[in-house]
């Protein structure tokens, strides 16, 4: 359509300068004969310009000539001052090429398979151009209309402004993000001097918005509150600009999170300061805890009191092996002691060196736990225990030894005391600098108790292809690699799918769930523990990654991918800015619900690896503006997260639940529909609003509900639907505490007829 309209105008031009042509000088009389019907291989409007009357002007005289528009959609291409053409071959496109360049063309790109090759070349050279042997037809190229990626995104678009609807969202809402400031946390903003493309050159491709952008609405610049203040990747203007593509009229905001952990959490709370609604980041520092809010997750979780919707990238450190066990972490429900460690520790001077970590979960004994690292590859662990900062009692240390038992690396920090860390952090990274190879981590118990433990390897999805423990076992816990203030309760942990795959998350892309133990770190003094432990079901959602930039990450098909829950996160905060435009009345608990809850389903992956699902703009958008919670997504709880023991000596933790002696095992609950609409709803508009309320046979239950087609996940005992014509089923499961679930589920099928 846009085309359409575009050629038509160019034509009223072509039009108006003929009619004026008795006006102007002789030059212009070139354009009576552009009308006329041409035989030969320069179309009509190059038969004119290349007369030496009109190439002879300037380009905006060419135009006006010519009765174009002398810049922007429709007008000439020109690149260094030479037009742009297409050359149509009858054969030997490809052999043509240096032919083409003695007739004075450059050519930009070729192809054998269309007989076709784009040329720059200088008017005066076209005559030359057209006598090309095979040359079958000639014809200028339009500069052409990005009225979807220009002003709507920029130059380049990233392909999950479809993915997750967010075009047609803004399309049928009427929304564009206006009014809304989106903040950005990541590394840098114009830190890399070497990009393909800078922060002024984005403005002025309206990638970003600023003075430079002529595209309506988006010329107020970032605001850049604190850029790193040493060379960067500038990953944070990557991830402002996929911000821009999916909500192009909304305000960006930009700090780093690069400078410490503590600037990290000042950061967060000047961007919400500064006006921030929608919080987005990509960074984890290593030193996060895993089993309590840190400083970052508490900064997170203040800013989203006051009503800011906070995003965070779920994590790249999920891992497989070759029989697709996911094994990025290992966690045991506490320190089993060996009463041993391998030779070369126990001979160690200095080390409490027959107390080592008993890996097997059964009645074996065994002191390492084995990691195949590939070649070439860098080991990182990142090792904590259930302790809470500053009340650090126990002092474990942890080591890598290679295959034949010796000491490769290590890292024994005091972790106790006055002058110790006060930190339940052990980090190990060695490098594989030969061929593939298994190595074993053994973990020493120095001084203190038997806290729950757990180590996770942050390999950016690679490196790792095996560990000796691969499944969850005996109280052990394998694969969960989300921590820090991603699994803060208040943060939107987002997984990656990619762009050209609705199907499945990216395997890289990190599983929940995450279980915290003690109270948030709030200063110097020590929190304490939970009454009980608290299991976060993460990620919440789901959206694209390795969609297109102007400059990150890396090149694929000429196109600059960026790819990660870095990028799948901004994709995500986007959509959140259209909800929040959409739904200004809406409260923060309703967009979180809104976004969650009407996620669409990801093949058959459950919530520990994309939350809800992947992100469906046009949905999350109607349900924040009718102010209809959709109900909440099934959870991800792995069964085996339990209570932290009881840790003599240590920080300490509630005790497990037990059953006491005689005591009947639970059973699983019965479920009932206690409320459902009429088995026939006449509608007159395109939905019908369904309600149905739930019951069941025992107290404290959850629900779990599936409509027609899609996955079950979790609902309220009061669920609204909103569903089109044709005929509907509804099934429901009660879930008790105990996580046993009804296996007959409650069913009730209607119709819903258009009485239109």
């Amino acid at each position: 359509m846009h085309s359409g309209s575009s050629l038509n105008r160019a034509a009223g031009g072509l039009l108006a300068a003929v009619l004026a042509c008795a006006l102007v000088p002789s030059p212009s009389a070139a354009t009576v004969s552009a009308v006329s019907k041409v035989h030969g291989p320069l179309s009509p409007l190059l038969v004119q310009l290349q007369k030496e009357e009109v190439r002879s002007q300037s380009p905006t005289r060419q135009a006006e000539l010519l009765g174009l528009a002398p810049e922007g959609a429709g007008s000439l291409l020109r690149r260094e001052g030479r037009v742009v053409v297409s050359v149509r071959f009858d054969h030997g496109a490809l052999a043509r090429r240096g032919e083409v360049e003695e007739a004075g063309g450059r050519v930009v790109s070729a192809s054998r398979a269309h007989q076709s090759a784009t040329v720059a070349i200088g008017p005066a050279r076209l005559r030359a151009l057209a006598e090309v042997p095979g040359v079958a037809s000639v014809r200028p190229l339009r500069t052409p209309l990005l009225f979807a990626a220009n002003c709507e995104g920029g130059s380049v678009s990233s392909e999950g402004v479809a993915q997750l609807h967010a075009d047609a969202a803004r399309t049928q809402f009427g929304v564009d993000g206006s009014g809304i400031t989106v903040g950005v946390l990541s590394d840098s903003y114009a830190r890399d001097t070497g990009a393909a493309t800078d922060a002024a050159e984005d403005v002025e491709s309206a990638d970003l918005p600023g003075s430079a952008n002529e595209c309506s609405g988006q010329t107020t610049p970032v605001n850049v509150i604190e850029d790193l203040s040493e060379p960067g990747s500038d990953e944070g203007r990557a991830m402002l600009q996929i911000v821009h593509d999916m909500a192009p009229g909304a305000n960006l905001s930009f700090a780093t999170a690069f400078e410490s952990e503590e600037g990290f959490a000042k950061n967060i709370e000047k961007l919400a300061s500064a006006g921030a609604d929608v919080i987005v980041d990509d960074v984890a520092w290593f030193e996060e805890p895993f089993f309590q809010d840190g400083p970052i997750a508490v900064a997170v979780n203040e800013v989203a009191s006051e009503g800011v919707t906070y995003l965070s990238a779920a994590g790249n450190d999920n891992l497989f092996d070759a029989v697709e066990n996911e094994i990025a972490s290992w966690e045991a429900p506490a320190f089993r002691d060996s009463g041993g460690c391998p030779d070369a520790i126990e001979k160690l001077s200095g080390f409490n060196g027959t107390h080592c970590m008993d890996f097997d979960p059964g009645s074996g004994v065994d002191e390492t736990f084995g990691i195949t690292v590939q070649a070439g590859e860098t080991l990182t662990i990142d090792l904590q225990w259930a302790e809470p900062w500053e009340e650090v009692d126990t002092d474990l240390d942890a080591v890598i030894l290679s295959g034949a038992g010796k000491i490769l690396t290590g890292s024994t920090e005091g972790n106790t005391g006055p002058t110790g860390t006060q930190r339940p952090l052990e980090i190990l990274q060695w490098v594989n600098s030969g061929a593939t190879k298994t190595v074993q981590l053994a973990i020493n118990r120095f001084v203190g108790g038997n806290p729950r433990l757990k180590s996770i390897l942050l390999q950016n999805g690679g490196g790792v292809s095996a560990v000796e423990y691969p499944r969850s076992s005996g109280g052990d816990v394998v694969g969960p690699s989300i921590f820090g203030h991603a699994g803060a309760a208040a943060a939107i942990a987002v997984g990656a799918v990619p762009f050209n795959d609705n199907g499945e998350p990216e395997p890289y892309s990190s599983r929940g769930p995450v279980a915290h133990y003690f109270e948030p770190v709030e200063g110097p003094v020590a929190a304490g523990p939970l009454s009980t432990p608290e299991v976060l079901s993460k990620p919440e959602i789901a959206a694209t990654d390795c969609g297109a930039t102007t400059f990150f990450a890396f090149l694929s098909g000429g196109v600059w991918r960026f790819c990660g829950t870095s990028a799948a996160a901004p994709h995500a905060a986007g959509a959140v800015a259209l909800m929040r435009e959409a739904a200004p009345t809406a409260g923060a608990d309703l967009l979180r619900e809104s976004l969650v809850g009407t996620a669409a389903p990801v093949g058959e992956f459950g919530p520990c690896a994309v939350g809800g699902g992947l992100v469906e703009t046009v949905a999350a958008v109607e349900a924040a503006r009718e102010e209809i919670a959709p109900g909440d997504a099934e959870v991800c709880a792995a069964a085996a997260v339990g209570p932290a023991p009881p840790n003599p000596g240590g920080g300490g933790g509630p005790a497990p639940i037990v059953l006491s002696p005689g005591e009947s095992p639970p059973v699983a609950p019965d479920t009932l529909i206690l409320r459902h609409p009429r088995k026939v709803v006449l509608i007159r508009a395109a939905r019908a609003r369904v309600v149905f309320r739930f019951g069941s046979s025992q107290s404290g239950v959850t629900f779990l509900c599936k409509v027609d087609r899609s996955a079950f996940r979790a609902c309220g005992a009061r669920t609204v639907r909103r569903l089109a014509s044709g005929r509907h089923a509804l099934k429901v499961k009660a879930r008790n505490s105990s996580g046993l679930v009804d296996a007959t589920p409650a069913v009730f099928r209607f119709r819903v007829v258009s009485a239109g």
